[in-house]
């Protein structure tokens, strides 16, 4: 899984949120809205999500962890372990002596 560069995630986050707080301060103007739209998509692309809210829940999961913590709590839910590999059976041999 190719995860972005976060200072790039961190770019994007606060340009959703920025556009998110002047779209609540005036809901009615189109090219505000427009524009909050595409700062969603933009994460959502970047974050592997459908939606702009949890695109940016899953960027500031990911801003304040370490890579591996990200990945294990990928989705709210742990990933499983991997299973244990058993050794290959040995080969019986018999124990009559070759002719």
């Amino acid at each position: 899984m190719l995860l972005p560069a976060k200072a790039e995630v961190a770019r994007q986050l606060r340009r959703y949120r920025a556009w998110e707080r002047a779209m609540l301060a005036s809901p009615h103007d189109r090219a505000v809205r427009a524009t909050f739209e595409s700062a969603g998509y933009t994460l959502c692309v970047l974050m592997g999500k459908r939606c702009a809210r949890e695109a940016a829940d899953a960027a500031e999961r990911y801003l304040r962890t370490n890579l591996v913590t990200y990945l294990r709590e990928q989705d709210g839910r742990p990933q499983p372990k991997p299973a244990a590999r058993r050794a290959p059976p040995k080969t019986r041999r018999s124990a009559a002596p070759r002719p």
